[in-house]
């Protein structure tokens, strides 16, 4: 017997978000191949640099635009995250978990919206350690120190 599982049809599972999610990941790190094979210090054309610029432009705005918008429209849409569905809080009509001993609610479009914020914080994480490698690309590592003596002088193996 075949079970034929259709995994685009799992509830939670959103084909646009996931293909802008992979995607925007994806053309992130292809700078590093990139980066791995361009000469350190060699000079940009305008070409070049106005290439560059559009490409990185557009990855901010799939990062920091399409992403998080096809994120909340899936939340709203689809899993029907609304505000007056409480999914933690004092109330008895909490759908998930029954904390009696909350004072507040938190709804699940505030769920929602806190994902949202998790999705910025891994973009913005992305992109500090993208420049952050770029910049260090080409360093020579440093060499390991030689233990020294009591006295400050290096001891050197004899071989």
């Amino acid at each position: 017997m075949i079970v034929a599982i259709d995994v685009l049809k799992w509830p939670g599972v959103n084909v646009a978000f996931l293909t802008a999610f992979i995607g925007t990941v994806v053309l992130t790190l292809v700078a590093i191949p990139y980066g791995r094979r361009r000469p350190i210090g060699s000079p940009l054309t305008w070409g070049q640099a106005v290439l560059a610029s559009t490409y990185v432009f557009a990855l901010l705005f799939l990062a920091y635009g399409v992403v998080p918008h096809q994120w909340l429209t899936h939340e709203q849409n689809e899993l029907n995250w609304r505000a007056d569905r409480i999914w933690i809080g004092h109330t008895s009509s909490a759908e998930v978990m029954h904390a009696n001993w909350m004072p507040f609610d938190v709804t699940f479009q505030a769920l929602g919206d806190i994902i949202v914020v998790v999705i910025y914080g891994f973009f913005l994480g992305l992109q500090i350690f993208m420049w952050s490698w770029w910049q260090k690309r080409g360093r020579p590592k440093p060499a390991p120190e030689l233990p020294t003596s009591t006295y400050g002088r290096p001891l050197v193996r004899k071989g």
